[in-house]
């Protein structure tokens, strides 16, 4: 998707009967900038009413009316949403003083679940089934999307508060190639090893990657996150 923006690829012609699938991470109970900026470019070839469309948004806990946000730019494009369905999976958003990874039980039975509905929905999927399975919109979602969600996405997505402890740091760059949008580089400095900088080019979604993706932990995003855990490497981390 960030690809397809740089490139401005983004005029695609549906083969008939062709199903449509959009699937994303929820951020801050919201659909992420990128994606909304990737549907309202969209360019739809053959599509008819008839066509099947259907959506999958992962969250941590809850998603808010992440849901319905992608139902009203899709239906600005003529797009009509016909089944959808939130996956809730292991807790990967640690950079504010309430929000932890989830204990190794915790996630695992929530992979677990999460395996379960997707099987659950694949089949609604082929068989072109219109319904919503399995929302979960959390208490009081119009407020995590419209007022928490709003100012998440508006005020905290930034990447000034990216910072890595050289010392740490063993430059594999992993860091570097996680990152979904581009925006990590590898600079020299005094230490012996390259170390991850962040290109501060509003491309950032803050979605971790670089953060959960470092072997050293190295990697931490204001003052919360040097006591974490790490989903992808573990809790061995925390």
């Amino acid at each position: 998707m960030a690809q397809a923006l740089e490139d401005n690829q983004l005029s695609y012609t549906l083969e008939d009967d062709e199903r449509l699938g959009f699937c994303f991470p929820t951020h801050g109970w919201q659909v992420p900038a990128i994606v909304r900026q990737f549907v309202d470019r969209l360019t739809m070839g053959n599509l008819k009413p008839s066509t099947f469309c259907y959506a999958v948004t992962t969250c941590g806990d809850c998603m808010g009316q992440t849901m319905d946000m992608m139902d009203q730019a899709l239906s600005k494009k003529g797009i009509t949403l016909k089944s959808c369905l939130s996956l809730v999976m292991p807790e990967s958003y640690v950079c504010l003083p309430f929000m932890y990874t989830d204990s190794p039980e915790r996630e695992q039975q929530k992979l677990n679940r999460a395996q379960a509905d997707l099987d659950n929905f694949i089949v609604v999927v082929k068989n072109r089934q219109a319904g919503i399975l399995r929302l979960r919109k959390g208490p009081l979602p119009w407020l995590l999307t419209h007022v928490i969600g709003q100012y998440f996405n508006r005020r905290m997505i930034t990447d000034s508060k990216f910072r890595v402890d050289e010392e740490r740091c063993i430059g594999c760059r992993q860091c570097q190639q996680a990152c979904p949008v581009g925006n990590v580089a590898m600079s020299d400095s005094n230490s012996a090893m390259p170390h991850p900088t962040w290109l501060n080019n509003g491309k950032c979604t803050c979605c971790l990657a670089c953060y959960h993706h470092c072997p050293r932990h190295a990697i931490d995003y204001g003052r919360y996150t040097p006591r974490r855990g790490q989903y992808y490497y573990g809790h061995d981390n925390k």
